[in-house]
């Protein structure tokens, strides 16, 4: 189905947006990052303005909620990418499977069939495991100790190097503004669903987009807030808008797809996982890949079982 090919291209996107925000963030601060990406994301949107008139008045303020979920869940989220592993970050990403489900099951009316729940299943099983490193795991992978004395004071380099997937060998506060920016995240997938049964993909990532755009503006007015010179010259942030423009393009269409189911979609932008592990791996030398890429096949066995 067309849709579920425009969901996965979606989940790849989305793994290496996430490398992409991890390398930007080592040149510049967070709030740079975030204001400049939204900002040349607005600029690759802006020949799709003629095609974004005509809503009702309603959709802008529908719109704007949504926008400003997706605003906030950004400072939680790259606060957390910044000081967390990629892989890490990749896995507490998953926790995201539960609140858009809840959505998709209590707010939208969908069901789960017999393998699409054993799917579901499977992945949070290949999540617990990510999360809650069993003793009997550590023999088969020949797990490698962790320094932890080092921990209140390390660099983003030797934060990329945290081998143990469990909570409590990362700061918390970074640990629930992952959570937090899945929860709105969520929140920001389920208005897409029903947002797109009204309006086309031009018009809701326009809106969007610029709406965005407001908030990073109200912000660093609010907060006086430095933006430098220098965060234009960064490359990963022109990667960065790129890929999240097409991304997104590719989500909303599917959204608008009548077929689409948001529990299904939900397991298909878990594709995006594997490529973070492997990013973390090759790009920023973290270890533990092989535990991280064992649970991630139990994830996408999941997401198959799903599609089923």
């Amino acid at each position: 189905m067309l849709w579920i090919l425009l969901v996965l291209a979606y989940g790849l996107l989305k793994g290496f947006r996430e490398i992409a925000k991890k390398k930007a963030m080592i040149k510049n601060t967070v709030m740079e990052v975030l204001v400049a990406y939204t900002a040349l994301s607005f600029v690759f949107v802006l020949p799709q303005a003629p095609k974004a008139t005509g809503l009702e008045s309603r959709f802008y303020f529908y719109i704007a909620l949504k926008s400003l979920a997706v605003f906030l869940a950004w400072i939680c989220s790259f606060h957390s990418l910044k000081k967390l592993p990629v892989s890490v970050f990749g896995i507490l990403d998953l926790s995201r499977v539960l609140f858009a489900t809840a959505f998709g099951l209590f707010l939208l009316g969908e069901t789960l069939n017999l393998t699409q729940f054993a799917g579901l299943a499977t992945v949070c099983a290949g999540l617990l495991l990510l999360k809650f490193r069993l003793p009997f795991f550590d023999k088969i992978f020949h797990k490698n100790k962790i320094d932890k004395k080092d921990s209140d004071d390390s660099t983003d380099s030797k934060n990329s190097e945290i081998a143990h997937p469990q909570t409590e060998s990362i700061g918390t506060i970074y640990v629930i503004l992952a959570l937090a920016s899945c929860l709105l995240n969520a929140i920001s997938g389920y208005m897409d669903k029903v947002l797109m049964r009204d309006i086309t993909s031009s018009q809701l990532q326009f809106w969007y987009t610029l709406f965005m755009m407001g908030y990073y503006a109200l912000y660093v007015l609010f907060t006086r807030t430095k933006i430098g010179l220098s965060v234009w010259k960064n490359k990963w942030i022109w990667l960065l808008a790129i890929m999240f423009i097409i991304g997104d393009k590719a989500l909303f269409i599917a959204n608008g797809i009548p077929e689409s189911r948001i529990t299904v979609m939900t397991l298909i932008k878990q594709s995006g996982c594997l490529v973070t592990i492997l990013g973390g791996h090759f790009i920023f030398k973290e270890k533990d890949t092989a535990y991280r890429l064992f649970c991630a096949t139990i994830i996408i066995l999941g997401i198959l079982i799903g599609l089923l």
